[in-house]
């Protein structure tokens, strides 16, 4: 009898434990930062609009993208941006600054791009891209001082999902490594939420994410140019 308890208990503890680990929402560190799971389809509504309010207000996201774990904030709310650049240590004026969008519909909001320029993006999106073009007329002021604008639809249906949501493109920057660093600071969701928890409002859960970047591709001056290979191979 004694024995079966003990089993019984063990069986209890591991029931727990998977529980913990498999909880949809949980609280990283900090009371006022989520960790929430989110999975490639069929996710809980409630978990997507509570994400979409949070960007609404202002609020900063961490997130997993078909390249690596990312930071990033509702596009058009120029403080919220500021908040990433600062964080990112990023001038404006001299970086260019990348927004993910759902798809191509409404590209020419954001960003100027002529025929053959979004023939080549059609055929290469969704996918593991920045395409650098020059700046539409809907971004914020701080967009315009580099006159350049990064372009992303991944290939990662739960951030494109929640773009199509807030009908906004969000600001994205990927998370920061220092050197000598150990990457799973940026791979793996609770580490990230132990080293960023303090920067954002929640983080996303897509379980291990990538170490290789997007590749960029310069198309402000007609023909593409790659300037960086990345995950992507363009099919021109």
């Amino acid at each position: 009898m004694a024995r079966i308890t003990r089993i019984n208990t063990v069986f209890l503890v591991y029931v727990f434990i998977y529980f913990i680990r498999e909880i949809r929402v949980i609280r990283a560190l900090n009371e006022n930062i989520m960790l929430i799971k989110l999975y490639e389809k069929n996710n809980n509504p409630k978990d997507l609009a509570r994400i979409v309010e949070v960007l609404e207000e202002g609020g900063i996201i961490i997130y997993p993208t078909d390249t690596m774990y990312a930071i990033g904030c509702h596009a058009l709310k120029e403080r919220a941006v500021e908040r990433i650049c600062k964080f990112k240590g990023i001038d404006p004026r001299k970086h260019n600054l990348s927004i993910i969008c759902y798809d191509l519909s409404n590209i020419s909001e954001y960003a100027k791009v002529d025929n053959n320029t979004f023939k080549l993006m059609k055929r290469n999106l969704p996918g593991a891209f920045t395409f650098i073009l020059n700046t539409g007329s809907r971004l914020p002021k701080i967009f315009k001082n580099r006159k350049e604008v990064g372009i992303r639809v991944p290939d990662y249906a739960v951030i494109r999902e929640i773009c199509q949501l807030l009908d906004a493109p969000i600001l994205t920057t990927t998370l920061p490594l220092e050197d000598g660093e150990d990457i799973e600071y940026i791979t793996t969701p609770e580490l990230i939420a132990e080293k960023f928890g303090d920067e954002a409002d929640i983080i996303i859960d897509g379980g291990i994410g990538g170490m290789e970047p997007s590749t960029i591709v310069n198309c402000t001056e007609g023909e593409a140019e790659i300037v960086r290979q990345g995950k992507g191979w363009l099919e021109e």
